[in-house]
């Protein structure tokens, strides 16, 4: 009986086990698509738990760096790790470029550029979309790629649609991150609905706190808007699988706002069988 996986194994492996939302739109595409989308999102997944599963900041930035050196061994033609031996047959058919992996590292290493005695540090919403940016609008850009793209804007649209699911994210996950010491809330923001990091990281529910949430909701949804306004109609059959993901996503945002924002200490989620239903709603919609 074989007992060691091919790279394609542990990617599909690594990928189901996160229970993620986007490996639902997966499940649609043609057979390469499939595997180069999954191998991507396999690396994403390896590099987030390293920040997320690392609490020694030092070795976190030192798996990191070898990541990069990883990078680099797979456009020279010479990886070593599962993920990036899947990647290395989806470089060259879906124009993969380097520079986007490496932002997405860089992203993975603000995380780890802070002080613990000051959770905050995202002053405002410019320095929190850098951020968003590089670990999601850039995810995002690839994405559309391996989808299938022939009209350049569609990767201001995936970008944009990056934004928004990261939006979600941050207000899905703002008590659960405010107990690891990160708070994605920009620190204008906190103080001008008078919410103190405090209230995060001990889950003091408030009403300044369910109105500051319906103002991260609100500007999330008008992010998925704009995305969508932005995606051309000549690459909307093939940016499907993105399109089921603002489905999913959008769908959980309305949840947490019906529940009145009760995100502080716990976490919302949509059961798989709506996930799919959503998917496969969003599909033959084309």
């Amino acid at each position: 009986m074989r007992d060691v996986m091919n790279p394609h194994e542990y990617c599909q492996t690594k990928a189901a086990a996160s229970g993620s939302s986007f490996y639902y739109s997966f499940r649609f595409l043609p057979p390469e698509r499939r595997r180069a989308i999954i191998a991507f999102y396999a690396f994403c997944r390896e590099v987030d738990d390293i920040v997320d599963e690392c609490h020694d900041s030092d070795l976190a930035h030192t798996k990191l760096a070898w990541w990069r050196g990883e990078i680099s061994r797979l456009y020279a033609g010479n990886p070593e790790h599962p993920v990036t031996r899947a990647l290395a047959e989806a470089i060259a058919p879906f124009h993969l470029p380097q520079d986007a992996f490496e932002q997405i590292i860089d992203g993975m290493e603000m995380d780890l550029d802070f002080d613990p005695g000051q959770p905050v540090h995202y002053p405002d919403f410019k320095a929190l979309r850098l951020y968003c940016h590089r670990v999601a609008g850039v995810v995002g850009e690839v994405a559309a790629t391996i989808f299938g793209c022939e009209d350049r804007a569609t990767l201001k649209y995936a970008n944009k649609l990056g934004l928004a699911f990261q939006l979600t994210n941050i207000i899905r996950d703002v008590g659960e991150d405010a107990r690891r010491g990160r708070i994605y809330l920009p620190a204008d923001e906190l103080a001008e609905y008078g919410v103190a990091s405090a209230d995060l990281m001990q889950a003091r529910m408030s009403d300044n706190f369910h109105r500051l949430m319906a103002f991260q909701t609100r500007r999330a949804l008008q992010t998925y808007d704009e995305a969508l306004a932005l995606l051309p109609a000549t690459d909307r059959k093939a940016q499907r699988p993105g399109l089921i993901m603002a489905a999913i996503y959008r769908a959980l945002l309305e949840e947490i706002r019906a529940d009145g924002f009760q995100v502080l200490d716990r976490r919302t989620s949509l059961t798989p069988l709506r996930k799919l239903w959503l998917a496969w709603r969003t599909w033959i919609k084309g």
